[in-house]
């Protein structure tokens, strides 16, 4: 699979994973990292429903996981780009799976909270160094403020459709996550994501 659609389906990913974390983590984002820093100005003023720990958690876990991103960037970016996308999305996928199961294990528990936020942050954190690297323009896979902007700014183009498609993806993700999450809890939506990323990391062909 080309990058392009890969890179569309990772941003539903995106959106399934706020989705787990905003409505089951304590309203903490842990892909999204431009609304957890307006998250953890809400928390440092008392705003009800925020937490400053947890917020600090999901941040320093996600540049963790874009550190090691990065540092596997200089090691394999210089190989065939096909071989270092389908790592990077199959160590994605076994941190998703590792969610999986301390969600379903242990739903209730404090430390479950911490540990959800703390390793799916640090998963999309190595998944964004790989897209920051890869260079493919309108597709962050977690951000889509630029890609709206374009749209508005820019007019008719060659990058109309993929922008579309990103925003599209992202609330098809968000509306998919937020379902799951009322109506099945954690388990469900991250195992969702998990299997999502583990084909993306077989069928992906690192061309755009």
């Amino acid at each position: 699979m080309r990058l392009v659609p890969v890179l569309l389906a990772l941003t539903t990913v995106s959106g399934l994973i706020d989705a787990v974390s905003y409505l089951g983590l304590g309203h903490v984002f842990t892909a999204n990292m431009t609304g957890n820093v307006v998250v953890l100005g809400f928390a440092a003023a008392g705003a009800p429903g925020f937490s400053v720990p947890h917020t600090l958690t999901s941040l320093l876990a996600f540049m963790l996981g874009a550190a090691v991103g990065g540092r596997i960037a200089l090691r394999l970016g210089r190989g065939p780009r096909r071989t270092w996308v389908r790592r990077t999305l199959a160590a994605e996928a076994l941190l998703l799976a590792a969610s999986t199961v301390v969600a379903f294990a242990a739903p209730d528990d404090t430390a479950t909270v911490y540990t959800l936020i703390a390793v799916t942050a640090f998963a999309m954190g190595l998944r964004n160094a790989t897209v920051r690297k890869l260079g493919v323009a309108d597709l962050t896979t977690t951000v889509l403020t630029m890609t709206l902007t374009g749209l508005a700014a820019d007019g008719p183009g060659t990058h109309r459709a993929r922008r579309t498609a990103a925003v599209v993806a992202m609330i098809a993700g968000a509306a998919l996550g937020a379902w799951l999450v009322d109506d099945h809890g954690l388990g469900i939506p991250l195992l969702v994501s998990t299997v999502l990323v583990g084909v993306l990391a077989v069928t992906a062909s690192g061309r755009e």
